[in-house]
């Protein structure tokens, strides 16, 4: 007989230790799959995520394994955080493993280079059978909620039934979650968001100021909402805790990875020494080559995006980033923005 109060979550890095404390807080008990056996160690041994969340002690109801098959099976709930450029072999090892109704609630981010296709997709294309699914996606830093700070999040599944039943698994006394039925925007924000964040990084890094920053911040919002709305997505889905609370935080906040591996980049350092001496993924960095492709394809002005994937890609200079970002002819404030009156 399943046991209902167990719940598996999938990736074991800051973002998905931080979440398992919280499950495990909650009174589920949580069995967590770690890829790197040390951190799997560390948690057994010491009630600790020493590489990717030192400091913080995990409880004993959080059960680490470098096994799949004792993360997913018989499981009502899973979260999926993963690296999307890693999520669909991932995916493919586990589900066969899968309970026909299990819930699968994606925390992670991004967009595959290849297909171009977001977390509901590729689970479309890879589980044997079809299951219900929400994104968790919002403004928030894993050693914050780790340390309980106030803060708010959005819960996005097809049907408020959905949406619901994730809210009621994460909510506590200091995170508050609202839910959405645009699962597209959602993802899409929390996507796109880091590659914005990558482009304020290297302005700050260039000490353009804060008017830059703004600029870059607002009109990368712009973008944001024009490939979104493009796809499908509803342009209010961007103002709201995916789209601009999730991009203000990751472009302005110190522990922002994406923004770090900006300020990098302006002062000199190649990429590969970057992404190299990070112990965790800087989703922009390959998210920025699924966002070039998709404006691209879709034939949307997104300059942005554009000279961030040349820097990152192509070799192009900061510099010469910047004057051309100045030299774009631009429209109205909004033009390219589907659904707007």
């Amino acid at each position: 007989m399943t046991d209902s109060t167990r719940i598996g979550v999938v990736g074991a890095g800051s973002w998905g230790t931080a979440l398992s404390r919280l499950l495990a807080e909650q009174g589920r008990t949580v069995d967590l799959w770690a890829f790197e056996p040390e951190v799997c160690a560390a948690i057994k041994e010491r009630r600790e995520n020493t590489l990717f969340l030192p400091g913080v002690p995990l409880p004993d109801s959080i059960h680490p394994s470098t096994r799949l098959e004792d993360v997913v099976a018989d499981k009502d709930e899973i979260v999926l955080v993963v690296p999307t450029h890693v999520l669909r072999q991932t995916v493919s090892r586990f589900a066969p493993l899968l309970k026909p109704d299990c819930l699968i609630i994606s925390a992670s981010k991004g967009i595959e280079n290849d297909s171009l296709q977001f977390v509901h997709q590729i689970l479309d294309e890879t589980l044997n059978r079809p299951h219900p699914f929400a994104a968790l996606s919002g403004p928030t830093f894993a050693a914050e909620i780790a340390r309980k700070t106030p803060s708010a999040i959005v819960a996005a599944a097809e049907t408020e039934e959905l949406a619901s039943r994730v809210k009621a698994l994460f909510e506590s006394s200091f995170l508050k979650v609202f839910t959405s039925n645009d699962v597209l925007g959602v993802e899409l924000g929390g996507a796109l968001k880091n590659v914005i964040a990558i482009a304020t990084g290297i302005s700050d890094g260039l000490g353009l100021g804060l008017n830059t920053r703004a600029a870059l911040i607002n009109r990368g919002l712009v973008e944001m909402t024009r490939i979104g709305t493009a796809l499908g997505a509803r342009p209010e889905t961007f103002s709201g805790l995916s789209g601009m609370g999730d991009l203000v935080l990751t472009c302005t906040g110190d522990l922002s990875r994406n923004r770090t591996v900006g300020l990098k980049l302006a002062q000199g350092e190649s990429l590969e020494n970057i992404t190299g001496g990070m112990k965790m993924v800087a989703e922009g960095v390959h998210t920025v080559v699924s966002a070039y492709k998709l404006k691209e394809n879709l034939n949307i002005q997104a300059a942005i995006i554009e000279e961030t994937y040349q820097v990152l890609h192509r070799g192009k200079s900061p510099q010469a980033a910047l004057q051309d970002l100045m030299n774009v002819e631009i429209g109205s404030e909004f033009s390219g923005i589907k659904g707007l009156q």
